[in-house]
């Protein structure tokens, strides 16, 4: 019996929207063919019976993302969602979906409810800071993402927001803060915007000053709402604070290394992470070989373990504890280093007020 998570990308890299830092439009542009197209229900098929063969009655987490998982449309998911149900035995199944939220009408957030999907909504703020996010024609997305969230919470489906933090959204993060209360949103997730494999510079991308300050400013508002009794969640900080209580962290890199999530794509094909769906790192394909096979291979093992190098200066440093060498593989190639030095310098105390009173 073990946990097993499963990513798919049931629309490939399509996306009726341009955002100007989409990482996953960069993965797909490195490879010979950037969108392997919509996902088949035998492959759908495929990847749950496999995933529950290997789960042997475990817990599975099923995680669909993009491109934007929506434009598949609502009889594939129904579908997903009535084999799952149908074939999980013993197994607890978590579903979750990452979504620009431009597609949401009442019927998708029924349909999520009903299965009871937790919902990712991209969103990096008020309108002026979420001028990133644009569709195709250039148009502004904010009023249709907007409308996606009061679709959510009036069909009581649980939702977070997704923010990609830009040099400028780094430098408002007080306003950006202050709107999502305002609308009274309490789950958050920040993420770096990533440069491209071939790199670059510009606004999107944040300095070691603009980040320091982001995590240290955001920080200090996130125990003061919890010292007050208005907790909001962000994702980040809840596992930076289990990790300080001795607690297992639940998002993906934080821990510092690794693990098997098989991500895969529209065509059936498996890679090992979300960040690295290229050629050279292909695992197989779930209609040819199952996810306990892929996860048996050597190149899957040998993508776990070159997570676990880490660099003397990291293993040496006060903070490894909870930075962990910065969490992520992928992140690691950009050295925030001096970053998570001036944040845990300035905040681990305030850490000690997150553990609970002894009686």
């Amino acid at each position: 019996m073990k946990d097993v998570s499963i990513m798919l990308k049931p629309a490939s890299s399509a996306c009726n929207m341009r955002c100007k830092y989409c990482f996953y439009h960069d993965v797909a542009s490195e490879r010979d063919i950037a969108s392997f197209g919509a996902m088949s229900e035998d492959v759908a098929c495929a990847v749950i019976d496999s995933a529950f063969e290997l789960a042997d009655g475990g817990s599975v987490y099923f995680a669909f993302q993009g491109g934007e998982p929506l434009l598949r449309g609502k009889d594939f998911f129904r579908f997903f969602f009535d084999r799952v149900n149908n074939g999980k035995g013993k197994s607890a199944v978590s579903l979750s979906m990452q979504t620009n939220g431009t597609l949401i009408d009442e019927e998708w957030a029924r349909l999520f409810k009903q299965n009871g999907v937790l919902v990712g909504l991209s969103l990096d703020g008020d309108r002026n800071d979420n001028s990133f996010r644009m569709y195709a024609d250039f148009s502004p997305a904010f009023n249709d993402i907007m409308r996606a969230a009061e679709l959510l919470e009036g069909a009581g489906v649980d939702f977070n927001i997704l923010s990609v933090v830009t040099g400028r959204l780094a430098d408002n993060i007080e306003r950006v803060y202050a709107f999502f209360k305002k609308c009274g949103f309490k789950f958050l997730q920040f993420i770096p915007c990533l440069r491209p494999f071939a790199g670059a510079e510009g606004e999107l991308y944040m300095t070691q000053a603009q980040y320091a300050r982001f995590l240290i400013t955001l920080f200090n508002l996130y125990v003061k709402d919890f010292m007050r009794g208005e907790y909001v969640s962000i994702r980040r900080f809840d596992n930076w604070v289990r990790l300080y209580l001795g607690e297992r962290c639940e998002e993906c890199g934080v821990g510092g290394f690794c693990s098997h999530q098989f991500v895969v794509e529209g065509n059936g094909n498996v890679y090992p992470c979300d960040f690295y769906c290229l050629d050279d790192l292909l695992l197989g394909n779930i209609t040819q070989a199952s996810f306990s096979e892929m996860a048996r291979s050597k190149k899957a093992e040998d993508f776990i373990r070159s997570s676990l190098v880490m660099p003397q200066k990291c293993r040496t440093c006060p903070y490894f504890f909870l930075c962990r060498g910065g969490g992520c593989k992928r992140a690691r190639s950009y050295d925030y280093c001096a970053a998570y030095r001036a944040f845990f310098s300035a905040c681990l105390p305030l850490f000690a007020l997150f553990k609970t009173p002894k009686a």
